[in-house]
């Protein structure tokens, strides 16, 4: 490992492709902003358009909320990226064993495209989904109170469990009244009762999305295993991309080699004699795998964006387990995830998703 890492070739190598990570991820990172709040700010009734999300992005944050939480994205597509690739070649060099030229059936590469995908849905997901609060935090503006001395000094469990909410006396009296009847061990039970935040808020409003946007605040209010929330869509899309962008490009590009072998003499027994492509022909057709994936699994990206968004205390996750809540929704909404409430909502925000996911495998090509 130690004689790997000295390598310059190598070390090379990784500088390169991280930086063209990089770059690719900040050019197209606009239209991941524009695609979530799209998918983020749909309603049946509304349909939300590219200049109306600019136009709420500038008055908040200024342009510069298009690039709200990039560093995370960049940070999971170096690693993500690097998974989805590496699996690919290591499957596709087990389908390749054995054959007199490097031929990879169409068939092989989208089974080898589904399980890197697969893999690199795992590894991203807590980056993506930082990403996304970010994302949502700049287009939604931030009550501010003009006199901060009569603001409710909050309880600090109630602070740093449940932002931006005070306790709610009433309720905290009711409560205590129909506990009042039971045997406790605690002597002072309005005390006892606030190490509770969900007893005290009353509304049964959760928490906004801005006021749980940083890592650290994720984590306290919903947990560690927020971070993969409604993982099975996230499977099944990035399944689906990764099947349906490696199947693409290797049909297109062993049509590009037939195409090419027609005019050689002698015509060329196997495809390693043929000449190699251009570059600007293998990143044509990258872009247009990468467009044509999008399309195909951008219902299930709706759908896993739109549960990221909603801000789910553990608390309440630990009660679901507790009863044993069942999925709303079919059998096939169930197995993926999606809220029956988004049926009508799914295919919002698919041409920017298409834009991008096009131009980033175009410029991954280069």
């Amino acid at each position: 490992m130690e004689e790997l890492l000295n390598n310059p070739v190598f070390v090379s190598h990784v500088i390169a492709a991280s930086g063209s990570v990089a770059i690719g991820t900040a050019i197209v990172y606009p239209l991941d902003t524009i695609k979530a709040l799209i998918q983020v700010g749909a309603s049946s009734r509304k349909k939300l358009t590219t200049g109306e999300v600019l136009g709420r992005v500038k008055a908040v944050s200024g342009y510069s909320g298009l690039y709200s939480g990039l560093s995370w994205l960049t940070l999971g597509r170096i690693s993500s990226l690097g998974v989805r690739f590496g699996v690919y070649e290591i499957l596709t060099a087990f389908y390749k064993d054995g054959r007199v030229d490097n031929y990879v059936h169409v068939s092989e590469a989208l089974c080898a495209g589904m399980v890197s995908g697969a893999l690199e849905c795992c590894l991203n997901s807590p980056f993506e989904m930082i990403k996304l609060r970010k994302q949502v935090a700049a287009a939604i503006p931030i009550p501010t109170i003009s006199n901060p001395a009569t603001k409710p000094a909050p309880a600090p469990i109630i602070s740093r469990l449940l932002p931006g909410y005070v306790p709610e006396k009433a309720t905290l009296d009711r409560t205590v009244n129909l506990l009042s009847v039971l045997s406790s061990k605690n002597i002072n039970m309005a005390e006892a009762l606030k190490n509770c935040p969900w007893m005290m808020t009353g509304s049964g409003m959760l928490p906004e999305v801005t006021h749980v946007s940083r890592p650290l605040d994720i984590v306290r209010l919903e947990g560690w295993r927020s971070l993969w929330r409604n993982l099975r869509s996230g499977l099944a899309r990035d399944s689906i991309f990764g099947g349906v962008f490696f199947g693409t490009w290797q049909f297109m590009q062993l049509a590009m080699l037939n195409w090419k072998a027609v005019g050689m003499d002698p015509p060329p027994e196997t495809n390693d004699e043929v000449p190699p492509l251009s570059p600007f022909a293998v990143s044509l057709a990258a872009g247009f795998s990468g467009s044509l994936a999008a399309i195909a699994s951008h219902s299930f990206d709706t759908s896993r964006t739109r549960s990221q968004c909603v801000v789910l205390p553990r608390y309440l996750a630990m009660e679901r387990r507790l009863l044993k809540w069942r999925r709303p929704g079919n059998w096939f909404e169930r197995f993926t995830g999606i809220h029956p409430a988004d049926r009508n909502l799914l295919l919002r925000g698919v041409s920017a998703r298409m834009a991008r996911s096009g131009l980033a495998s175009f410029a991954l090509g280069i």
